[in-house]
């Protein structure tokens, strides 16, 4: 029921009312143009909105219109491939009603109302549903089976279930009680979706960029942030993710970034092919593009529109991975609006509630059975951009409390040319060792000790650097001189990669593998002749050791390989043999 009152005061996104009866977080109809906002906070007699558009123009004594439900976003066939503002309007619709610049007080539906959808029941009349349950499938896209789910919150004896060609709003299936089901259905955004229970993360999100799978895995239902300086590659990272991760969903939201980037997003990824499917990768992708010219307010949205998205995926037991590009605009976003309602300032003028707010988004992450006994995972990796590259300012810092990877982004190596400028001394993962089982299995018996391995010795280059620059190289004995070469092998060949080539753009665990194993390899057989009196310098010279990093741009990459061992092997048989 729509209750009206009246303006009372505007401040920038942040409006007062005053003979408005709403609840908190009620969706509210600001002004005469009907800009959309939500109630975050009552006082009195006065009820305070934040607006998700510009309010320039608008004045005291204008309408306001509470519609008495919370924002909320549509959930059904029509959700992939699509590309979605922070409220979930889509921006193909928004362009053919004004053009290229989004006017004011405009609504359009998140799903297309007028498409018609194949349904196929899996349920039957006298057939008793509960929520979460599934009543029919629809072929949303050749590789997605879009399960029809009952809404959460209801149950009931099906009298009546239809076959066929259908709309989002037409009538499916209707319960004894009288309740009518249909392909959509709606869910508040600041209200997670129920599960049955959740479960340990115990595989690991396939990235294919040989830093984080090698180095610093993150699990499939995990949490992980990417904090690092501008121009440090976040959004490349970001954006490598999305491609190439293996799950079967994902969700991109753009919060608050610049729109050249978002740009980026929307021109390459309809034209890339997934490597799963080798069908488009839009066919599995849902984008939210907030660009940092859009309301601040509307940031908050966009993130709690593209978890919902994600959560309803993940209810049909598909594995889900959403990235927030950057988590840092939508905390200035709080800091704006918190100023303006005239609140305590927490550290560095955050809101005390910066800490809460971040956990509660990340805590929507996980694996989980659905209520229908489906398995899915949301895997939720946020970016940071901290002023200056201050990993101690508080949006890291509480990010850092929350989140179990930190993949630390490091301007030096972005300066040395080096990407991913991942830093590996300051990164870590929490999940090493509940990986560990699915790697030994999976990839190598003996790929979890390589691993710990080329660590310990990138840890042990580190302190011999400070010894380097004071004195040089030469100054060192042999077998220190010799790791030095080795740990240069693994930041070129290994850890560096080039996401704008079309082979290293995306690697294997067994490409990770034997690029590691070919090092270590090298390694083993140099330390064996320099103990037999083959100096460093000859061992350096080797041609195999220099041709070894062209190996992971072959499009031939066993055989590349094998050609290189073969020589690498006659060459120390030749130093072995003087």
């Amino acid at each position: 029921m729509e209750v009206k009152g009246e303006i009372y005061r505007v401040s920038g996104p942040v409006v007062t009312a005053i003979g408005l009866q709403a609840k908190m977080y009620d969706l509210v109809k600001v002004g005469n143009e009907g800009l959309l906002g939500e109630v975050i906070q009552i006082v009195g007699p006065k009820t305070i909105i934040q607006v998700y558009e510009e309010t320039a123009g608008v004045r005291p004594g204008e309408p306001c219109v509470s519609t008495g439900t919370s924002l909320s976003v549509e959930l059904g066939p029509g959700l992939l491939s699509s590309i979605y503002d922070g409220i979930q309007r889509p921006l193909h619709v928004l362009l053919a009603k004004m053009g290229n610049f989004i006017q004011r007080g405009v609504t359009a539906d998140g799903l297309d109302h007028k498409k018609l959808w194949e349904f196929k029941p899996i349920v039957k009349k006298g057939d008793s549903v509960k929520g979460g349950e599934v009543i029919g499938v629809v072929q949303e896209t050749v590789n997605i089976e879009h399960k029809i789910m009952v809404p959460p919150n209801i149950s009931g004896t099906i009298s009546e279930i239809k076959s066929g060609n259908f709309t989002v709003i037409e009538t499916i299936c209707t319960l004894t009680n009288g309740t009518e089901l249909q392909l959509m259905q709606k869910w508040p955004v600041r209200t997670p979706r129920p599960v049955a229970k959740k479960l340990l993360p115990t595989k690991p999100l396939v990235t294919g960029q040989r830093v984080l799978d090698g180095l610093f895995p993150v699990a499939k239902g995990g949490t992980a942030a990417i904090p690092g300086p501008f121009g440090s590659g976040k959004t490349v990272t970001q954006q490598q993710l999305a491609k190439w991760s293996d799950t079967d969903i994902v969700v991109y939201i753009g919060c608050g970034e610049r729109g050249n980037e978002m740009a980026d997003v929307l021109s390459e990824f309809p034209a890339l092919e997934d490597p799963q499917t080798g069908r488009p990768l839009m066919e599995r992708t849902v984008l939210i593009a907030n660009t940092s010219n859009m309301p601040v307010a509307a940031r908050e949205a966009s993130v709690y529109t593209g978890i919902t998205i994600a959560e309803y995926f993940r209810d049909m037991g598909l594995d889900v991975s959403l990235m927030a590009d950057s988590t840092s605009r939508w905390a200035e976003a709080m800091r704006e609006i918190s100023s303006r309602l005239e609140e305590m300032p927490g550290e560095e003028g955050y809101p005390a509630y910066l800490s809460a707010r971040l956990a509660e988004f990340y805590e929507r992450s996980g694996v989980t059975v659905s209520l229908c006994g489906e398995t899915g995972s949301i895997t939720v990796i946020g970016a940071v951009s901290p002023p200056g590259g201050d990993f101690s300012e508080p949006v890291t810092q509480n990010t850092l409390r929350i989140v179990k990877v930190f993949w630390a982004l490091d301007a030096k190596l972005s300066q040395r040319r080096h990407f991913p400028a991942i830093n590996w001394l300051n990164s870590y993962s929490l999940y090493k060792e509940s990986l560990d089982g699915w790697f030994t299995e999976n990839v190598a018996p003996d790929y979890v000790a390589m691993r710990e391995r080329a660590m310990e010795m990138l840890q042990k280059e580190s302190e011999l650097q400070e010894i380097v620059q004071l004195v040089g190289s030469d100054a060192l004995p042999d077998d220190q001189q010799l790791l030095l070469e080795i740990t240069r092998m693994i930041r070129e060949i290994f850890l560096q990669q080039n996401a704008f080539h079309p082979i290293d753009t995306y690697s294997p665990f067994s490409e990770q593998y034997k690029i590691m194993k070919a090092i270590m390899k090298f390694g083993d057989d140099a330390q064996e002749v320099l103990k037999s009196g083959v100096p460093v310098s000859e061992i350096v010279k080797m041609t195999s050791k220099d041709e070894l990093p062209k190996v992971k741009f072959e499009e031939n990459f066993d055989a590349s390989m094998d050609a290189v061992l073969a020589k690498m092997d006659k060459e120390f048989a030749s130093l072995r043999g003087r």
